[in-house]
Formats: structure tokens, sequence, C-alpha cells
């Protein structure tokens, strides 16, 4: 409690979730818009800046609210039902920001970005993929190329789907070096530098607002200590459990948060909707009510899902990484499944451009796209369990 006067004033505590509860909202009030047009979000950008949800994840100590896995999901899942390409954005953000102090980077770098996601609001992203690479997940080394300079390193190459390009201040870009043994990693390139441009070719079916456009390097100059890990490409295995566990979660999250959009648009639809021919809204069928239960099903299984295994890692238990691959797997499989059934349900309507439901079903389907991708997750689950 304050005193000012005669008045006294309660100070509420930080709740980021139900501030991302609120902001969903507004987000969803200009979703559309977003979608249509398929601008980057800087307005929702600086309404989470300015309501403390940027630097989320970042330590106290570098000015940030330190939040562990459970609060992230949650945030990113309420964001998502208003509008799913700010929550992508957060997502890369958020994974940055938590394992960015466990790295061997330099001390001031660190301090550099974390500040500046709590002072400013700035963003950051790493650029992995590649036109002839693809994902390094599937292996291979990347054309960008880094070479030895005076003072530092030159980039140049180019990088495609790197999500939030419009309104990020720094790239982790994954570059391979010129070396006659090249060594390959991680180079922090702030995104004013001179060389650095940006081809405006995002124009996807869905999550259309992340503004994943082509980035062009062409000799980017960036200091030494900017080449903030890079090894020989034998010492680079697969994701550690941690990193695994936010590339794995976060996204069922988004989705999961789509499909509830999709159901709340659809239940308003069914209790509104009354036929003729029935003379009472489409609620009261029967039909109609197992078949959203099926939907409530997937829904509650994916929350559960997710929160059980975010609440293990901020505990500190293991989540081997197949496992998390699986987990966001189902989770994005059974969103997927929730808002195409909620289509079977509404016919026309819920393809119609008039209303939000097929909006949601382009959103949902990006799912499928993440890394890694369905094949390789069950693949590797599958000669574990065989011991191969």
């Amino acid at each position: 409690m304050t005193a000012f006067g005669n008045q006294q004033k309660t100070i509420s505590p930080f709740d980021p979730v139900r501030i991302a509860a609120e902001l969903s909202v507004r987000f969803a009030a200009t979703a559309a818009s977003y979608d249509e047009s398929a601008s980057f979000p800087f307005e929702n950008i600086r309404l989470a800046h300015e309501a403390g949800l940027i630097a989320l994840t970042a330590p106290v100590e570098h000015g940030g609210a330190g939040a562990g896995l459970a609060v992230a999901v949650e945030v990113i899942r309420h964001v998502a039902r208003g509008e799913p390409s700010t929550a992508l954005i957060l997502i890369m953000q958020y994974i940055n920001l938590a394992t960015i102090p466990n790295s061997g980077w330099p001390q001031n770098l660190i301090q550099r970005v974390l500040g500046d996601a709590a002072r400013k609001g700035s963003l950051i992203n790493a650029f992995r993929v590649e036109p002839e690479l693809g994902t390094p997940v599937r292996g291979g080394l990347p054309k960008t190329t880094a070479r030895r300079a005076k003072g530092g390193w030159t980039i140049s190459g180019r990088k495609i789907y790197s999500t939030g390009v419009e309104g990020l201040t720094y790239a982790v870009v994954w570059a391979r070096t010129d070396e006659a043994d090249p060594r390959v990693g991680a180079f922090l390139v702030p995104l004013e530098a001179a060389g650095l441009a940006i081809e405006k070719t995002w124009n996807p079916l869905g999550m259309r607002a992340t503004g994943s456009h082509d980035v062009v390097f062409e000799d980017v100059r960036v200091p030494s200590d900017h080449a903030v890990d890079i090894r020989l490409p034998s010492e680079w295995g697969g994701r550690g459990e941690g990193q695994a566990a936010w590339f794995g979660l976060l996204p069922g999250a988004l989705y999961t948060g789509v499909a509830e959009a999709a159901r709340d648009w659809l239940v308003t639809f069914l209790r509104n909707r009354v036929p003729t021919n029935l003379g009472q809204p489409l609620s009261s069928v029967p039909r109609i009510q197992h078949a959203v239960g099926e939907i409530e099903e997937l829904i509650a299984v994916n929350r559960r899902l997710i929160a059980s295994a975010a609440g293990d890692i901020d505990r500190g238990l293991p989540l081997p990484a197949t496992e998390a691959n699986l987990i966001k797997t189902v989770t994005t499989e059974n969103a997927i499944a929730a808002v195409e059934k909620a289509l079977k349900l509404t016919g026309n309507h819920g393809i119609s451009r008039n209303n939000p439901l097929e909006r949601h079903h382009r959103d949902v389907l990006c799912g499928r796209i993440h890394s890694p991708q369905e094949d390789t997750v069950r693949v590797e689950a599958g000669r574990i369990a065989l011991g191969i």
C-alpha cells in the first residue's frame, strides 16, 4: 500500500498471464487487418513492451521479469488467441532471452542485448534457414560465409523465413567461416549494419504478419567479439534438453491459442444460429454438443500436457529433447484437428472471409512447418525406442 495525502492506492503485482489475456482482446480487434495487409504488428509489439512482456524471460538482473517456461507458455497461448503472428515473434524473443545468459557469449554483448530488450523493447531472433540449405536441423553447412577482416568479420549470404525481421534490433546469423577448416555458428549482427538489406518476400497462407522476409548480407562488418559462438561442425550437436523444451512447448502453446480462438468463435456461432427448420439454436443439438466436446478434449489435453512439461522444466526435472519434440508434434496436430472440426460444423460460414474461422484455419496449419517437422521427430523417437 502506498499513501498520498489521505488516499491509499494498492499497487498490483506484475501478472504477465493476466496482462497477456487483456492484451489478447486488443490484438484480436486488429488481427484481420494484419492478416490482410501482411504488415508487421508494430503496435502490438509496442503495447507488449509497455506492458512488460518483451523482456519477460530475461533475468531480473538484466531488467527482465525472469519468467520461466510455465509462465511463457501461458503468455504465448493468450497472445496467440488474439494475434498469433505477434505470439510467434515473442516466442523467438523469449527463447533467445532465456538462453543467451547461459551461453558463452561475451558478457558485454549479453548485457547489451538483454538490457536493450528491457529498456527499449528491442527484439532479437536467429537467422538460420537458407535457400540452398533449408533448415540446419536436417544437417549441412550454411552457404552464408564470414570472412576475416581488420578488427572482425564480414558476412555475406542470404537468409529466408527470417521471422520478425522488420522489427528486430539484432539478428543471430548462422554462418560458416572461410577458414581452411571452416567453423560454423552464430554471429551477432545489428539490423542497422551497412550492407544488410531486407527483401519483402513473405506472402504465405497463414501467420501473415510475422514479416518473415529474406535478408541479404553483402560484406556486413561486425567486430571480432560478435562471433559469439563458432565451432567446428563436429562440435555441434542437437539442441540441449532445456532449449529443446522451449522450442517444443512454445509453438504448441501458440497453436493451442489459435484453436481456442476458433473454438470461441464457433461457440458464439452455434449459440446464435437458429435454422428455421430447427426452431432453436444449433447449440441445442446433441450431435453438435458431442462435436464441440471433441474440440474441448483436444484443447484440454494440449493445455495440460504443455503446462505439465513446462512445470517440470522450471523445477529442473529432465525432459528429453525427443519427448519435447513429440509434445510439439502432438499439440500442433491436436490444434489443427480442433480447428478442422470447427470448420465441419459451420459449412460455408466457416470458410467465409467475413468470419475469422477461416483465418484461424490458415494460421493453425502453419504449425506443421516449424522445425523439427513431424517426420524427423517420429523417426528419431522410433530409433530410440528400437535402440538403433
